[in-house]
């Protein structure tokens, strides 16, 4: 059981002295697994729905990719602001981040012709995906430029 003295509240509440944006670079990696995820979604729904399908779940994955960047630029800045909008961008700024992507594709489907369910069966399962694939790369380890995998 540690002593009681080794927690600072002081220490928690300062910006990270961390000077790799880690929720970036996770944020770019889910980018880069995407080339593999895309693909598939995209001929999938094309197979099935012709270019309409395909275009439309282009969009999807697309919407995806950009709420991922967001979210981690979003939070590296916020981790080297404070602890405490550190906790507020990721609690706040996720239910945002999600209604942004309910935006974005209500706004596509009233301006743009497209396959919906396309559109959202690939959102949905790119964002499912992708994340997984990530926990499971950082859960195994492979990401050597995050020095807390190591």
């Amino acid at each position: 059981m540690a002593p009681e003295n080794d927690f600072d509240p002081d220490v928690m509440a300062k910006p990270s002295a961390e000077s790799k944006p880690v929720e970036a670079i996770l944020g770019r990696n889910i980018v880069k697994r995407a080339w593999w995820v895309a693909p598939v979604l995209i001929v999938g729904f094309g197979a099935l729905n012709g270019w309409l399908g395909a275009a439309s779940a282009a969009i999807g994955v697309v919407i995806v990719i950009a709420n991922f960047l967001v979210g981690g630029y979003l939070l590296s800045t916020a981790a080297r602001v404070s602890l405490g909008l550190y906790h507020a961008a990721a609690l706040v700024g996720f239910f945002i981040r999600l209604g942004l992507i309910t935006l974005t594709m209500v706004v596509i489907v009233s301006l743009v012709e497209v396959d919906r369910v396309a559109l959202g069966v690939s959102a949905v399962v790119s964002y499912l995906v992708l994340l997984s694939l990530e926990a499971i790369a950082v859960a195994k380890g492979e990401e050597r430029e995050l020095e807390w995998t190591n």
